[in-house]
């Protein structure tokens, strides 16, 4: 692949997004950036991992922050920014990777080289996958999809999980992770061959 490529990754809770992204840029033998960009996010403002991690990918309360120059003062929209940041500096170096959720579908969209993709999965597929019991899975998956949706829409024009916003969409309780994977991967490889066949600059 001579073009840049980046594959943005949105999930469901329980659907599997996670093993996905993992096994995804192990085959493509490219970076991942999901929680370990917090790492970065850390070191170059000097704070801790733990810190950023306790705000990342959650919803503010617009009740409980203000806005001084459309800057956010909540702690929450601040580690999202910087996220946000991070991956714009990493595309705008030319860098290929794979990115899991952190709205990178739309704070990317720019880029050429962007395959952008949403992981679901049937309610009961998502409920055996999450390592609780059934009534306590179910109320987990829930509580984080809220989370994910909230937090998606506050950064986003486009809604959480809506097929318009993606490239692609894809029921991975169908196949199962690794015939998930195995489609998606071909899918990327197609889209790539894509962006290396296109003329400099288009």
């Amino acid at each position: 692949m001579s073009h840049q490529l980046i594959v943005a990754i949105g999930r469901e809770s329980g659907s599997g997004g996670l093993d996905i992204a993992h096994a995804l840029a192990e085959r493509l033998q490219l970076p991942l950036f999901d929680k370990s960009i917090l790492q970065k996010a850390a070191e170059d403002k000097g704070v801790s991992a733990e810190t950023l991690e306790r705000y990342d990918e959650r919803p503010y309360s617009p009740l409980f922050c203000r806005s001084v120059r459309g800057i956010s003062s909540a702690p929450e929209d601040c580690v999202a920014q910087m996220q946000f940041e991070l991956l714009r500096q990493h595309a705008n170096a030319g860098e290929s990777f794979v990115v899991l959720g952190r709205c990178a579908e739309e704070v990317l969209a720019d880029r050429e080289g962007l395959v952008s993709i949403f992981v679901r999965a049937d309610l009961d597929f998502r409920v055996k996958r999450t390592p609780l019991p059934e009534e306590e899975a179910l109320d987990f998956i829930k509580h984080q999809d809220r989370q994910r949706r909230i937090y998606h829409d506050q950064h986003c024009k486009g809604d959480w999980g809506d097929a318009k916003c993606y490239d692609l969409v894809i029921n991975s309780a169908r196949l199962d992770i690794p015939g998930t994977v195995d489609i998606l991967e071909q899918y990327i490889r197609s889209r790539a061959a894509q962006f290396d066949d296109r003329p400099a600059g288009e």
